[in-house]
């Protein structure tokens, strides 16, 4: 039996990269997607049957090249995780108007590029999985958040949108909401007072989305979240 495809979109130093070597280890080949060339080869290069695959997620030329440089080297993805965040923060009033389209490109665009890119084969084969990372700005718009909140909020509801068209024809989306500071070397420098209980770690946070990725089609999760258990909720 060929050896199942995973695409990774935002593969990175935290949650994305974890992902990636979470599937890898499962034996899946794994597609990387980052715009960051040199950051993919070094993932390349430790994993086994993994593919880097640059890319400017927020381009649907790019993204439909992407996918296809996928197909043709690996196969058809059998899960796509999607996990390529843009912030953007300050109020309605501070912000740039022209950031907010930036974030909507990439957290919001993007996904629709690669569900569109994915589907059709998907839907021949009667199964695949997508997997979309969130997180709390996707459920509630704080006043700092005004130009990232409404471009989460918008990914999550094209999630749902997604997950009630594919999911009768055998395709799995999720949405995985993040409520948690995650264990990164920036996060840790701006917040010393956190303990590293207080942090998610990404290998925890890919186990998880590894999880629910392989549910059973009878028992399917859609909304999902994950947080440490000292976190406020």
């Amino acid at each position: 039996m060929s050896r199942p495809v995973a695409l990774v979109a935002g593969v990175g130093r935290g949650t994305g990269g974890s992902v990636a070597r979470r599937f890898a280890a499962a034996g899946y080949r794994v597609g990387l997607m980052a715009r960051s060339e040199g950051r993919l080869k070094e993932f390349e290069a430790a994993m086994e049957g993994s593919l880097a695959i640059p890319c400017d997620v927020s381009d649907e030329a790019a993204v439909n090249e992407a996918v296809a440089v996928c197909t043709a080297e690996l196969g058809v993805p059998d899960v796509v995780v999607h996990n390529a965040p843009r912030g953007v923060f300050g109020t309605f009033q501070e912000i740039d108007p022209r950031d907010m389209e930036e974030a909507f490109r990439v957290n919001t665009m993007s996904l629709l590029y690669m569900a569109r890119a994915v589907a059709p084969d998907m839907i021949e084969r009667g199964s695949g999985a997508i997997m979309v990372t969130g997180n709390t700005s996707a459920f509630r718009g704080k006043p700092n958040f005004s130009g990232f909140a409404p471009t989460k909020a918008a990914q999550r509801i094209l999630a749902e949108s997604m997950a009630r068209d594919l999911g009768p024809k055998g395709i799995h989306v999720a949405y995985i909401m993040i409520d948690a500071v995650i264990d990164l070397r920036w996060t840790r420098r701006t917040r010393p007072h956190l303990k590293d209980e207080d942090f998610a770690h990404p290998d925890d946070l890919a186990e998880s989305i590894f999880q629910v990725s392989q549910q059973p089609r009878s028992a399917w999760t859609f909304n999902m979240d994950l947080r440490p258990f000292k976190e406020t909720w």
